[in-house]
């Protein structure tokens, strides 16, 4: 039996109900963080794809 392919990392900015969330997921673990501010949910996404050293996130 095949193992099941592990998560690659991302960064994901979702804009939902007048809110901002990021979804981070590395490994095995996925984190979601929600921001009010737009500029503040953009910064913690960019800092997340830099500690991640991933070449972009993807706004959804």
């Amino acid at each position: 039996m095949e193992q099941p392919a592990k998560n690659l990392p991302c960064v994901e900015l979702i804009d939902a109900c007048g809110e901002w969330h990021v979804r981070v997921v590395e490994e095995d673990q996925q984190r979601i963080r929600s921001f009010e501010i737009e500029r503040s949910a953009l910064a913690y996404a960019e800092r997340q794809r830099r500690r991640l050293e991933l070449a972009d996130f993807t706004r959804i």
